[in-house]
């Protein structure tokens, strides 16, 4: 199936019909300041995708078959820029026991870990729980000894699409990514600054948004 970008004139008709409906492309016209012969191609795109439904003698009305294709559309196009959280982040050197102080008085499920303002790993709740099981003096090693490192941290920048870092997530099974901008350090490498976190909640929070009337 193609999913189109509407214009914003089309996201306008849409919006009339569904104050108005049913409404006749004459009192459309009218309301936009524009022709029939003018609204003739918008209604068409927006009848032939299922989003209106024109009946008639009776006029355009809003159709429940075009919704599904209308939102994932949007999903595809929505950034991440939009919808990214403020992360927590722990230095390498900060205990495991003041890490998981972080991790609760955040109330989140993933800590990011810079060295010298660089992305250099993440630790989840099931990392801690692991090193809290065992003999390990939480309170003198450090976080950086049992935290995933980078490379193998998955990431999303501000241009990706939410679509992209949802299916993300889900292929990766973690509870949230961290957002990155791409910076070079003082001998010239390429390093990952963290400016964001896109989680399960953030996504969540975004469908039922969605889906309000």
């Amino acid at each position: 199936m193609v999913y189109i970008k509407l214009t914003r004139r089309q996201e306008e008709i849409i919006d009339i019909v569904k104050k108005y409906q049913p409404i006749t492309s004459e009192q459309i016209a009218e309301k936009l300041g524009l022709t029939r012969a003018a609204l003739r191609p918008d209604l068409t795109i927006l009848t032939m995708t299922g989003i209106l439904e024109a009946r008639p003698k009776v006029g355009y009305v809003y159709s429940k078959k075009g919704e599904d294709t209308f939102k994932y559309r949007s999903i595809k196009e929505i950034r991440v820029s939009e919808i990214k959280s403020k992360p927590t982040v722990v230095s390498e050197n900060t205990s495991i026991y003041d890490a998981i102080i972080q991790l609760f008085i955040n109330d989140t499920g993933t800590l990011f870990v810079e060295n010298k303002g660089f992305l250099t790993g993440a630790v989840s709740r099931k990392d801690f729980l692991k090193v809290t099981l065992g003999n390990t003096d939480i309170h003198k090693v450090p976080v950086g000894i049992i935290m995933t490192r980078m490379p193998n941290i998955i990431t999303v920048t501000d241009d990706d699409s939410v679509y992209e870092a949802a299916r993300k997530i889900i292929e990766h099974e973690v509870d949230s990514i961290p957002v990155v901008e791409k910076v070079k350090n003082e001998d010239g490498k390429e390093m990952f600054k963290i400016t964001g976190k896109v989680s399960k909640t953030t996504i969540t929070k975004l469908f039922v948004e969605l889906g309000k009337d």
